[in-house]
């Protein structure tokens, strides 16, 4: 099988490439920092998805290594951290760019040739964040709550052409780049939620330096896309982010309290 994944070059898409090398796929990875050639086994090539010129031109040159691409794993990602008040509309923009209309890109481009195949799969990472929020991560999680509702669409439209669609939602990890996850601008000394910004920052911080182990999360995708029929949803995550989700559905009163305490330490007013 031949996959193409982007945001290959750290944090879960780079664990992701190397554990669908391990299964014997042929991977062909993305990513901006990659420069056209091969390493550890996989075949790496420049990808901006942000840029229809540079997703043009991986496509051409990843057909020209293998004649078809079987699935396509969407793990390109960055993060801004910043209060909903404070976090610019760039920041905004940059966030949905990559992680949702990147992913949405790349699709496009894809689904032509897996309709002319016969079929394909197609694994979108989302994350816990797409089923709930978290404070000072609604650029994140706006992105993934906007995939899961899109992938619902393109998992019924694409059923008759064989095109079978995954979103993995995986909880905190560890593993992550640093390079991919920046803090809003205005997040400074002066910002009135800086204490909040402080307290949540630093449990988020804690949570993905003591997360599950990255390379188990890999095996798991890898063994996902050799079945013949691939589930819709995939989630990965600790038992108190199951039960998270699982509250989110109940009592939306004790939902924001439970996450309020959890991040801000009770911070604020019922």
């Amino acid at each position: 099988m031949t996959v193409w994944i982007t945001g290959a070059s750290s944090g879960l898409g780079l664990y992701a490439a190397r554990a669908l090398r391990d299964a014997g796929h042929q991977v062909i990875a993305g990513a901006r920092s990659f420069s056209a050639g091969q390493a550890e086994g996989i075949d790496r090539l420049p990808l901006d998805v942000t840029s229809e010129e540079s997703i043009d031109a991986f496509c051409r040159a990843a057909l020209v290594i293998s004649p078809g691409v079987d699935a396509l794993v969407q793990c390109a990602g960055v993060l801004v951290l910043g209060s909903c008040e404070e976090t610019s509309l760039e920041e905004y923009r940059r966030v949905m760019d990559t992680n949702f209309f990147g992913m949405v890109r790349m699709n496009q481009h894809v689904l032509p040739l897996m309709r002319k195949a016969g079929g394909g799969k197609i694994v979108l990472f989302s994350s816990i964040n797409g089923l709930l929020g978290v404070p000072f991560q609604s650029a994140y999680t706006a992105a993934k709550h906007a995939m899961e509702g899109y992938a619902e669409c393109l998992a019924m439209e694409c059923r008759s052409f064989g095109i079978q669609v995954c979103l993995v939602e995986p909880g905190d990890h560890r593993g992550g780049s640093r390079v991919y996850r920046t803090h809003a601008a205005a997040m400074g000394e002066q910002s009135p939620y800086r204490d909040g910004f402080l307290s949540a920052t630093s449990r988020i911080d804690r949570d993905e330096q003591g997360g599950s182990d990255p390379v188990r999360l890999g095996r798991k995708v890898a063994r996902v896309l050799k079945r013949r029929r691939i589930p819709f949803r995939l989630r990965v995550a600790s038992p108190d982010q199951h039960l998270a989700v699982f509250l989110h559905d109940g009592p939306p009163c004790l939902h924001f309290k439970v996450l309020r305490d959890y991040y801000l330490g009770g911070r604020g007013k019922d």
